[in-house]
C-alpha cells in the first residue's frame, strides 16, 4: 500500500462509523490524518473510533439537518482546529420499486441523505477552507448516478445530483486551492447491501465487467490521492470505480 503524506490534516468523513467511510477513515488515518466520524449513529461511530485510534473521534451529526451539521461543525473545529478534508459519503440506497412504485416520503429520504446532505456538509465547512486558502473535498456518487439503475430511481437521481453539485462546487472554488471531485463507484458489499433486494444485487454484479463488487479498501485508496496536496490542479471532476461498467 502507498502511503499518501497527510501528515497534519484535519478530515471529517461523513457515514464514517462503517463501510465505505470507516475504510476511506482508515486510510485517512494510515497516511498521517486525524480524522472525525460524523455518523448519525453515534454510539457506533464512537465504537469505531476507539478501535481506529486516539487520532479518530466520533461527532453525532445528522447530516439532513442544517443545525446538526453546523453543531459538528462547530464540535470538530474544536477538537481538530480545523477542517482541511471534507469527503462527503452517508448515504443511504432507499427501496428498490418502480418509479411509478415509488413512495414521495421515501423519495424525499432518500434524496435528503444523499443529495441534500452533502450540500450542507460542503455549505458548512467550505468557509473555513476559503479562508485558509486550502481544501480537498470528494463526494461520494455512485456509477448509479451516470447511468441510472432501473427500480433505484430516486437512489440514481440523488448520485446524479451529487456529481453536478461537484462540478458546481469544483468550479466555484477553482479559484482557490481547494480541489472538489467526486468519485463514482460500483456497488461495495457494505450493510447498504441489507436495504437491496437480492435481484437488485444481481443486476448490479452482472453490469461489472471485472466480474466482482468493488472492495471498500479500493475505494479508500483513490480517496486517499484525491484529498492529498499532491491533487492540486483537478476539481469539478468525476472518478470512475466502476470496474469497467462506465461508458463516460
Amino acid at each position: 500500500m502507498n502511503r499518501i503524506d497527510l501528515d497534519g490534516r484535519r478530515a471529517v468523513v461523513t457515514g464514517g462509523a462503517q463501510g465505505i467511510g470507516r475504510a476511506v477513515a482508515e486510510r485517512l488515518l494510515t497516511s498521517g490524518a486525524t480524522v472525525a466520524l460524523w455518523d448519525q449513529d453515534a454510539a457506533l461511530a464512537g465504537q469505531t473510533a476507539a478501535q481506529l485510534g486516539s487520532a479518530a473521534h466520533a461527532v453525532a451529526a445528522d447530516v439532513t439537518d442544517a443545525a446538526s451539521v453546523d453543531a459538528a461543525l462547530a464540535e470538530t473545529t474544536t477538537r481538530l482546529g480545523g477542517i482541511d478534508i471534507l469527503v462527503a459519503n452517508a448515504g443511504i440506497s432507499g427501496p428498490n420499486l418502480k418509479v411509478w412504485e415509488y413512495p414521495p416520503e421515501e423519495w424525499r429520504r432518500v434524496l435528503e441523505i444523499d443529495l441534500t446532505g452533502v450540500f450542507l456538509c460542503c455549505r458548512a465547512v467550505v468557509p473555513g477552507m476559503i479562508a485558509r486558502n486550502y481544501g480537498r473535498i470528494v463526494c461520494t456518487a455512485s456509477i448509479a448516478g451516470k447511468e441510472g439503475n432501473p427500480n433505484a430511481s430516486a437512489y440514481s437521481a440523488a448520485k446524479a445530483g451529487v456529481i453536478a453539485l461537484t462540478k458546481s462546487l469544483g468550479k466555484e472554488l477553482a479559484g482557490h486551492d481547494i480541489a472538489v471531485n467526486a468519485i463514482t463507484p460500483a456497488a461495495a458489499r457494505t450493510r447498504i447491501f441489507e436495504q437491496m433486494t437480492e435481484e437488485h444485487i444481481g443486476y448490479m454484479l452482472s453490469k461489472i465487467p471485472r466480474g466482482r463488487f468493488v472492495q471498500v479498501e479500493e475505494i479508500a485508496s483513490m480517496v486517499a490521492w484525491l484529498v492529498s496536496a499532491e491533487n492540486s490542479f483537478t476539481t469539478g471532476a468525476v472518478f470512475d470505480l466502476s470496474g469497467g461498467r462506465a461508458t463516460y
